[in-house]
């Protein structure tokens, strides 16, 4: 059988006049390998790639296998079944010679699953869309049969579903997102979830209801999962206990999940660890067990305060950020243990980024300011806090304990209950200020860290007396600082005009450092 290059070769070979030539088009592109034109068209909303399949048999073929089904690029329900519709996209356009009548919603997504090439393979398939569980059970159904690699769902239905048992013994699925709006779903058995996922390299879980079926508590083993590498659940309803240990899961997160009393994560190849909003806030034996001796980013965000211990991490982490939630307005030892031995076995990180609460605690307990251990290899440290003056002592014992801190961020969180004292520069000539005065003190305990800080950002600066005394004190003392930049907020006329002379009479402040500019953003 002739291709079609030796056909359109044999073509050319035939000799015609010149004008005849120039007026003949040329199409390159049909002329294009299938994975080059399927590569090409992933970059065209899918309704776009359907709408091409007229323009000739090659697109026709293109369309029938192509891989990369997405979507979610358009709303399936807003596809109209008027045929005189001029924008609406039918089963007649896609395939002309098939007759079949024109579809809606999700019937059209079926339909174009169902007239795919046999032999064709889905590589992704994402759509979300309201319908009910047999109906979606059927689309999973069929894109199983096509050997989908990657499985992507946002789904919405009227009652509780059941987890789609057509994905457990897939052979060809490397990535299954699962998406539940309210109600949410539940899984199968235990016995029946171990059975399967053994291809399965990335996994997404929102809205599990596991009340009275704790089958995820124990299911994340080598056994049942041997090649994932990513997972993410999110809003686990019911889940009290979570072991996590699989050998190559390198990323790892796990969100909204209230209830939660106990975490354990073990992974000689765990990378990038993410908790967020869990653990049950009226429990006070909460327990969190780390092992993951690789790990670079940690981030462990607004969540309640529990027990946490660290056996084995990075000997240098990339990233850290954590933010803690507490209820009691005072905080119990037990706790404040707890949150002492965390940063302590954290103390080797390079980037650390601590919450308003976080800070509201180390700043209100004397207990800090003797045990906190030093962060020898931190570079980069942010932090957000209301910058009243009970926190002056904690950031105080932060930078003492950031020898080599090379960039320091501040995000001050302009609360309407923190009263905030304007910087009066008169009054200030007359007498150093409580805080000056305690700032000045520091100067010794402080040596190291002034000899290394290179970059200070301040977000959020009001040219309060607070925030000018530290730019003062900095700015004075920084041997090696090389910027300040002061990004403030918007301000009225009436501010405008006071601010304006405020930032003058900084710029007059004495500097340590040559080099060291300051900058109004």
């Amino acid at each position: 059988m002739e291709t079609r290059s030796a056909k359109r070769k044999k073509i050319c070979q035939i000799p015609v006049n010149d004008q005849l030539v120039e007026s003949i088009p040329i199409d390159r592109i049909s002329d294009l390998p299938d994975a080059v034109l399927h590569h090409i068209l992933f970059h065209v909303p899918i309704k776009c790639v359907a709408q091409m399949s007229v323009l000739s048999k090659r697109f026709r073929s293109i369309w029938a296998t192509f891989p990369d089904l997405d979507f979610t690029t358009f709303n399936p329900l807003s596809i109209s079944s008027n045929k005189n519709h001029s924008n609406s996209l039918t089963i007649d356009k896609i395939k002309p010679h098939d007759h079949l009548t024109t579809t809606t919603g999700m019937d059209f997504i079926t339909q174009i699953l169902a007239h795919r090439d046999k032999h064709s393979y889905i590589r992704t398939l994402r759509f979300r869309a309201r319908l009910s569980f047999s109906r979606l059970n059927g689309l999973i159904r069929s894109a199983i049969r096509h050997n989908v690699q990657e499985l992507d769902v946002e789904v919405a239905t009227d009652d509780y579903f059941n987890f789609p048992r057509s994905v457990l013994g897939s052979e060809s699925l490397r990535v299954f997102k699962l998406k539940s709006r309210y109600p949410g779903f539940r899984l199968p058995p235990s016995s029946i979830m171990r059975d399967g996922f053994q291809s399965l390299h990335t996994l997404s879980l929102s809205l599990i209801v596991l009340y009275n079926q704790p089958c995820l508590s124990n299911l994340f083993s080598n056994s049942s999962f041997p090649l994932l590498k990513k997972l993410n659940l999110d809003s686990c309803f019911g889940l009290n206990y979570l072991h996590v240990a699989c050998r190559a899961l390198e990323d790892f997160s796990l969100e909204n999940c209230f209830q939660l009393q106990g975490l354990d994560v073990s992974g000689a190849k765990l990378e990038r660890l993410r908790v967020a909003r869990c653990f049950d806030a009226y429990n006070d034996k909460g327990w969190v067990k780390i092992n993951a001796p690789r790990i670079r980013v940690l981030l462990w965000e607004y969540n309640a305060v529990t027990d946490v211990s660290v056996f084995q991490l990075s000997s240098c982490l990339d990233e850290v950020s954590i933010g803690i939630f507490i209820l009691d307005e005072v905080i119990s030892m037990a706790k404040l243990q707890s949150v002492s031995n965390f940063l302590t076995g954290l103390s080797n990180t390079r980037c650390l980024k601590l919450e308003s609460q976080c800070v509201e605690v180390l700043s209100n307990n004397n207990y800090f300011l003797v045990y906190l251990q030093p962060f020898n290899n931190l570079k980069s440290l942010e932090l957000h806090t209301g910058f009243n003056k009970n926190n002056v002592q904690g950031l105080a014992c932060l930078f003492r304990c950031s020898p080599t801190l090379e960039t320091l961020i501040l995000k001050i969180i302009n609360d309407y209950k923190i009263e905030r004292k304007q910087w009066n520069r008169d009054l200030w000539d007359m007498s150093s200020t409580e805080e000056e005065q305690y700032w000045e003190s520091q100067i010794q305990p402080l040596k190291s860290f002034l000899h290394h800080l290179k970059l200070v950002k301040i977000h959020g600066f009001l040219e309060c007396e607070n925030e000018v005394t530290l730019a003062k004190f900095l700015l004075k003392h920084g041997k090696t600082l090389q910027e300040m930049v002061l990004c403030t907020g918007h301000s009225t006329a009436r501010d405008s005009l006071r601010r304006q002379k405020i930032r003058s009479q900084m710029m007059g402040f004495s500097r340590a450092s040559s080099n060291a500019k300051v900058a109004f953003r």
